[in-house]
């Protein structure tokens, strides 16, 4: 489980093709010690597993795969050497849980339709995949490149969100812009309702 809240800004080194798979590595600030094999690690909202790392220079590298599904999935068929990806490391007991409850496995793609800014302020309108817009609501939460953010409004497949100064320095979404395409991952709460909602309609 994840918070949203982005703790670092990695880097894609290297890409490798392996049959429908990928193998990838990826250079971060995270201490070497800090990454155990195994550990799960948030990339722009997809939770992959960490298989080897080292220490190169002042950069810990460590190396994840990604699957044919992931690959369908998400926009991790399109990474290549040289891009910027949020990074966050699993929940433990006792964090403190700053942004919303997200398990790191991606619904769908999004893409953002515009971006304004005003005022160090960015707002965004995205366009969901019409078989996940049922899940957002105003006001509500949603992951996006596996950043916590508050839904300002919504129209049919389209929402808006606002992204303060520090939101934009921080992560990677202050190179965002208009047709890019991003990894969403709806509420959990949303998703339990509308799942008993059908279930109440369907008589089971």
């Amino acid at each position: 489980m994840f918070t949203g809240i982005i703790t670092d800004v990695g880097e894609i080194v290297a890409v490798e093709a392996r049959g429908s798979a990928r193998h990838l590595a990826v250079a971060c600030s995270y201490p070497a010690d800090s990454l155990p094999l195994g550990a799960s690690v948030c990339h722009m909202g997809i939770c992959l597993t960490v298989t080897s790392l080292s220490e190169q220079g002042n950069r810990t590298v460590f190396t994840i795969d990604a699957s044919a599904e992931t690959l369908a999935r998400t926009t991790l068929g399109d990474w290549q050497a040289g891009k910027k990806v949020n990074l966050e490391r699993a929940l433990r007991i006792g964090d403190e849980l700053g942004g919303h409850i997200v398990t790191g496995h991606v619904d769908g793609v999004a893409e953002i339709v515009s971006r304004d800014d005003t005022d160090g302020t960015a707002r965004f309108v995205f366009r969901a995949p019409k078989d996940l817009a049922k899940f957002i609501a105003e006001k509500g939460s949603v992951a996006l490149d596996g950043t916590s953010l508050t839904v300002n409004g919504v129209d049919g497949d389209t929402f808006t969100v606002t992204m303060i100064p520090h939101t934009l320095a921080v992560t990677t979404w202050g190179d965002a812009k208009a047709g890019d395409r991003v990894n969403i991952e709806a509420d959990m709460m949303a998703r339990y309702a509308a799942r008993l909602a059908d279930a109440k309609a369907g008589g089971y």
